[in-house]
This record gives C-alpha cells, sequence and structure tokens, in this order.
C-alpha cells in the first residue's frame, strides 16, 4: 500500500485537494488502496483539509470513480463505515494504523 501526505508542507485546502485529484489519477488502475494522511486539524474535531478529502471521496464514490473509502477514525467510532471494513479489511490489515482509529488519515479502495 502506498501512503501519501498531503498535509506535511501546509498546503491551503485546494492545493491539497488538487494533489488528492493527481495522486488518485496516477494510482487508479495502479494501485488498489492507497492511505493519505491529511491531518486532523489542530482543534481535535477535523481541520479543513480532513473534511475537504472526506467530501471530495464521498462525491467520488457517489460519481463510481472510486470503489470506497474508510477514514481512520471509523475504527474507533459508528459512522456508517462498517460494510466497507469488513469488504476490504483484507487490503488494509497489514497497515500499521489499520484499527488504531487514526482521525488523521483516509483509506482510498480504488478502481
Amino acid at each position: 500500500m502506498k501512503t501519501f501526505d498531503i498535509k506535511s508542507q501546509m498546503p491551503t485546502t485546494l492545493e491539497a485537494g488538487r494533489k488528492l485529484a493527481v495522486i488518485i489519477k496516477n494510482c487508479t488502475g495502479k494501485d488498489q488502496v492507497i492511505k493519505i494522511i491529511h491531518g486532523y486539524g489542530s482543534s481535535g474535531v477535523g481541520g479543513s483539509i480532513k473534511q475537504a478529502v472526506h467530501s471530495s471521496l464521498r462525491n467520488r464514490v457517489r460519481r463510481s470513480e472510486i470503489k470506497a473509502y474508510i477514514p481512520g477514525e471509523a475504527f474507533r467510532e459508528m459512522l456508517g463505515f462498517d460494510e466497507a471494513i469488513q469488504t476490504y479489511s483484507n487490503l488494509i490489515k497489514s497497515d500499521s494504523d489499520y484499527k488504531k482509529g487514526n482521525d488523521g488519515i483516509t483509506y482510498i479502495i480504488l478502481k
């Protein structure tokens, strides 16, 4: 699984969104799953990059551009991702963040 850190260079939300789009485009058809490190915001409730990433991924699922996504915190809280976790856990269970409830990461299941 490839990991991409889209927050380390402190981008704007727009820049991070563009970077995410390029990553997904470049990895689709090559990788089954990728991990995005987006951080969780200094407020502890989800920064603007995290919120933008999740919004973008919801739209991509609706448009069938990706199979699914699983926020790190979905392993700790009931967020409606149980089916995706069950379906795709074999693809992410070897990752060091698996089941840790890490708010700063999201797994993306690609087509």
